[in-house]
């Protein structure tokens, strides 16, 4: 294995073996603490733009498939891990970690201490950083961190999201019909909708509100997506012609995010975000916790809103940060998490029963 170096903007190097492609990319450091799932992270478009360090020690065991996978290729912009495993044990792998990093082009270091790197992370918070297979020079290296775009004001979503609007596969009794917004859309997702009774078109971010409208949809989801959602001007209006339009709306993590700027708050960047399948919610109203999985690193101004209109419903326990929000009059509400992901307990699942519960009353009030 060849030698690999990741440098971060405020002069820290790590020197390790190159376990992916051959090259060098730049992105935001962060740090995810799940145990598994890193074949999901690795194709979870929120992800885009960001150099992922996994902080449990061994990634790759169980090895890699074309099944696992949340989106249509890998679209993190570098893989960190402490040991990398190169001969994985899995009657459903079909290649080696190392080989899947290859085939999709995403570089990738080991070897290095990553306990270090989260460390930092949480002291500095992300930051901005390189890996490289080919450039050595410490110094070099630290320029073209410093160099790369900001996450803070950069629309990663019109890289991720779909060109052209799809059905996708449709559940053996359709109940509702749904418009999916892609943001950066997870399958599961997709799938848990299917599974609920739910007929999905999901459609590109900059489809406007009458393209949405002609599928004449009992429901509108907006997605997952990565990115700052502060720089997505062109997407607010369409969110906010179908919130007149007294549409049911779910929306998870980006699409949340969305939603809170289309209802008049804003959001900030949190120092390292929150990403990992342990992450503690407080359902307000029944003071419920639930372990979720998340990926965010921007987060909805709880001050912004407007209460007399907007309930906040649940709590991030580790900072007090907004994990959900419905409205008190329309048929809408989001959460910041995945409830789709799934991290051992199911206990976010109820969030899909709660969306197709709307689209039956909102069905009911309509005139027959």
């Amino acid at each position: 294995m060849k030698k690999a170096v990741l440098a971060t903007e405020d002069g820290n190097v790590f020197e390790g073996r190159a376990v992916g492609a051959e090259g060098e990319s730049t992105g935001e450091l962060v740090f995810n603490t799940s145990m598994t799932g890193y074949q999901e992270i690795l194709t979870d478009p929120s992800y885009a733009g960001q150099i992922v360090t996994m902080t449990y020690t061994q990634i790759g065991n169980y090895g890699c498939n074309e099944e696992d996978v949340e989106s249509r290729k890998p679209f993190v912009a570098g893989f960190v891990m402490r040991e990398c495993c190169l001969e994985p044990s899995n009657f459903r792998a079909t290649m080696s970690l190392p080989e899947y990093l290859r085939k999709h082009n995403v570089v990738a270091i080991d070897g290095v201490d990553t306990r270090r790197i989260t460390t930092h992370l949480r002291t500095k918070g992300a930051m901005k950083s390189i890996i490289s297979t080919i450039d050595f020079d410490h110094d070099s290296l630290i320029r073209k961190a410093k160099a790369s775009p900001d996450m803070a004001g950069s629309d990663w979503v019109k890289h991720v999201s779909v060109r052209e609007a799809y059905d996708y596969a449709p559940p053996s009794e359709k109940k509702y019909k749904v418009v999916a917004m892609d943001y950066g859309i997870k399958l599961n997702i997709l799938r848990l909708l299917r599974e609920a009774g739910c007929d999905v078109s999901v459609l590109p971010a900059t489809a406007g509100p009458e393209e949405v409208l002609k599928y004449h949809p009992d429901g509108v989801f907006l997605s997952n997506g990565p990115g700052d959602p502060a720089a997505l001007p062109y997407i607010y209006p369409v969110v906010q012609a179908l919130i007149e339009k007294r549409i049911p709306i779910f929306g998870i993590c980006l699409g949340h995010q969305i939603l809170g700027h289309a209802l008049g708050g804003t959001t900030y960047k949190l120092k390292f975000g929150h990403r990992g399948g342990n992450q503690p919610v407080m359902q307000n109203a029944p003071g419920r916790v639930e372990i979720t999985a998340q990926n965010h690193g921007f987060a909805v101004d709880s001050d912004s809103l407007d209460h007399s209109k907007i309930r906040v419903s649940h709590t991030h326990l580790n900072d007090k940060t907004v994990s959900g929000m419905e409205h008190k009059e329309l048929p809408i509400f989001s959460v910041q998490y995945h409830p789709e992901a799934s991290p051992g307990p199911h206990d976010s699942r109820y969030l899909f029963a709660k969306f197709t519960q709307m689209m039956d009353e909102n069905k009911a009030k309509q005139p027959r």
